[in-house]
């Protein structure tokens, strides 16, 4: 059974920029928490699979992120590097609660092992 992870208040969503992106910075490492044009919210550890670029700094469209260092381009539903690209950035729970974002709390997500 898996465990359901707890959550925590992290911004309005009027916090992060339309088509972009918030930086948090956790005791796991930095999130991107992002939103796109249709006000839908996504979460990954801030780092892309292919040299550790900073995705939060990247271009998000639709309900992509293109990486800002080598255009990677990063599925914001799954972490999963698109086209011929092979990797994956671990995804965070996140969730939007009327116009309020939550963030599943650090230590309460486990990782996926590779």
């Amino acid at each position: 059974m898996t465990k359901k992870p707890s959550f925590i208040r992290l911004c309005s969503i009027d916090d992060i920029p339309v088509l972009g992106a918030r930086r948090v910075a956790t005791p796991d490492g930095e999130i991107s928490v992002f939103r796109n044009k249709s006000d839908e919210i996504f979460a990954l550890e801030n780092q892309c699979p292919h040299k550790g670029g900073p995705l939060s700094e990247g271009i998000v469209h639709g309900d992509t992120v293109t990486c800002p260092l080598h255009n990677w381009v990063i599925s914001l539903r799954t972490g999963e590097a698109q086209g011929a690209d092979k990797g994956c950035t671990q995804t965070v729970p996140v969730e939007l609660r009327g116009r309020e974002v939550y963030l599943a709390a650090p230590g309460t997500v486990s990782k996926a092992v590779a």
